[in-house]
């Protein structure tokens, strides 16, 4: 029987999902477990995998198009059965029409089944058609990454997490800007005026953005760090968190200090319910992560219960994942606190918007080596801006400034007791 592909739930309160893009066209083949299509929630975007292996027969959901959870979105056929209704339903003439839009023959279908085996032939781990391809189009080799699969198979995941090490230990400051392809026009000739609507993400990040700026009274104050021992100590870790397949950042350092100044001044990982204060004891700091259109931010939970090491295999993941649109919604909920690190960027500093309903946020500028004055002798030293955003209707500039004064004495005096 053919497969129904449903528009998934992606968490209890989410009632309804847009399909962002079909990964697959009518008239293609698709493994199980293969990405056939994007989606967009107001918690998460998601990739998601097809249910069967097959022939997409239908597509009934456009791309662009909010349907509740549980709705139909496409038909998966299995090789072999009656393809009747290939053209039927769906949105992409231009593929149903085609005369090679049938199923494909079935040596076809097993010449690509048959590629693992020749993988194994080749003393090369065994991997999918689509990871395969996902190494090509990185130049990676399949026989370069240790497989986490069962037999040592090379999974999705695996080239990610390899392309995510390569990334960091080749990037410079450069090379860390995201694509803003999503942001340029192409104008056609003639033309002086382009109008393109927004995305699903980033009218979600716009909506969240308003009603933020709505409602909490934002303040800002910045305190300026000297990163000289933590300089120190990332270098010094480099070396082990590499082996353990993670870098050594300033983020993770800070991340530590953050949750040392929330467990000194709790009211920061607090958030308002009309005229209540609700206190919390699990610190669970958010990240935000630069996507191609848009931010999302990924929650590190429990962050207190973490040593330096373990918060720098969680930001890894996070990130990765996250640009993998690999995240579950419960990994973008739940967050106490939120850390955006503009400096990575090269940003001197910034002035962030509440991730609400949070009631504050810091935000980490670059660090780099400035003069500074040190019993009266000038010396270089590096250096960064912190800047927490908080709301005033909660939190007082002189808690604020506290809370900033915890977590650049835990920054200045970093040692191996607090890791």
């Amino acid at each position: 029987m053919p497969t129904d592909v449903l528009m998934p739930k992606m968490g209890e309160s989410i009632a309804e999902g847009t399909v962002v893009r079909w990964v697959k066209k009518v008239g293609e083949t698709v493994n199980k477990d293969e990405p056939l299509f994007e989606i967009s929630t107001d918690k998460v975007d998601a990739e998601i995998p097809a249910p069967a292996e097959g022939i997409v027969t239908e597509i009934r959901t456009k791309e662009g198009e909010t349907v509740p959870v549980d709705t139909i979105v496409a038909v998966i056929t299995h090789v072999g059965e009656d393809q009747e209704k290939t053209a039927n339903n769906c949105f992409a003439p231009e593929v149903s029409t085609a005369p090679h839009a049938s199923i494909p023959e079935q040596s076809t279908v097993l010449s690509e089944k048959s590629d693992s085996s020749v993988d194994m032939v080749l003393d090369v781990p065994v991997s999918s058609p689509l990871v395969r391809r996902m190494a090509k189009e990185h130049g990676i080799k399949i026989s370069e990454i240790k497989g986490s699969g069962a037999a040592g198979r090379v999974t999705k995941q695996d080239v990610l997490a390899h392309l995510d090490v390569l990334q960091r230990a080749e990037s410079s400051p450069q090379d860390l800007f995201v694509d803003t392809t999503a942001y340029t026009p192409k104008f056609g000739s003639g033309e002086t005026i382009q109008a393109v609507p927004m995305s699903i993400m980033r009218r979600t990040v716009a909506d969240h953005m308003i009603r933020s700026r709505k409602t909490s009274a934002h303040v800002h104050s910045v305190i300026e760090v000297d990163f000289s021992r933590v300089v120190d100590l990332k270098q010094s870790l480099a070396q082990e968190y590499e082996a353990e397949g993670v870098k050594s950042t300033y983020l993770a350092f800070v991340v530590k200090a953050v949750v040392y100044a929330l467990r000194s001044v709790p009211i920061l990982n607090a958030s308002i319910e009309e005229e209540r204060v609700i206190y919390r004891k699990n610190i669970n700091l958010g990240i935000a992560v630069a996507l191609e259109d848009g931010l999302i931010v990924p929650v590190i939970k429990n962050a207190d219960e973490k040593n330096l090491l373990e918060l720098s295999q969680s930001i890894a993941s996070l990130a990765a994942r996250a640009r993998a649109k690999q995240l579950g919604p419960e990994e973008v909920t739940g967050g106490t606190f939120t850390i955006t690190n503009s400096g990575v960027f090269g940003t001197l500093l910034g002035t962030p918007i509440i991730n609400q309903p949070q009631v504050a946020i810091l935000n980490i500028g670059v660090v780099e080596k400035r003069p500074v004055v040190v019993d009266e002798a000038v010396v270089i030293r590096s250096c960064a801006y912190l800047t927490l955003g908080f709301d005033h209707r909660l939190i007082d500039g002189a808690v604020a400034d506290h809370f900033l004064s915890h977590v650049r004495n835990q920054l200045e005096k970093f040692g191996h007791v607090t890791t």
